[in-house]
């Protein structure tokens, strides 16, 4: 598996943390690390095993993407954790497809504003 490329992750309810370990390339006592860092709490079996769900190994996933391939410290990965759950416009992080989206929408209406005026102006003269 790539830095870049997520793995195929088993179609089962719940994971052991050795099974997440291997998924997510990175040794348990990371994992168990992080959890505390990113307020996960997976969901423990009788006998005190850690389980973990689809979305816990997504986002260790990104939590692994932030830290290791964009240099994030834990903080700032918090963070940006933080932001993403979160509606627009109350401090979320930066999303740049999205401003790139936007973006092009303005251009969009830009061009149907000048062809609007040109026309008004035929109007005028």
């Amino acid at each position: 598996m790539s830095e870049n490329k997520s793995p195929d992750i088993p179609d089962k309810l719940y994971f052991r943390i050795g099974e997440v370990s291997e998924l997510v390339g990175v040794e348990p006592h990371v994992l168990r690390y992080w959890e505390g860092e990113f307020r996960m709490r997976p969901h423990r079996s009788s006998s005190g095993q850690r389980l973990y769900r689809k979305r816990d190994i997504a986002r260790f996933l990104k939590v692994k993407k932030l830290l290791h391939t964009e240099g994030f410290t834990i903080a700032g990965a918090r963070k940006a954790l933080a932001g993403a759950g979160r509606p627009a416009g109350t401090g979320a992080a930066i999303d740049l497809d999205r401003i790139r989206e936007g973006a092009a929408r303005l251009q969009g209406l830009r061009q149907q504003i000048r062809a609007l005026r040109d026309e008004l102006s035929r109007f005028e003269a």
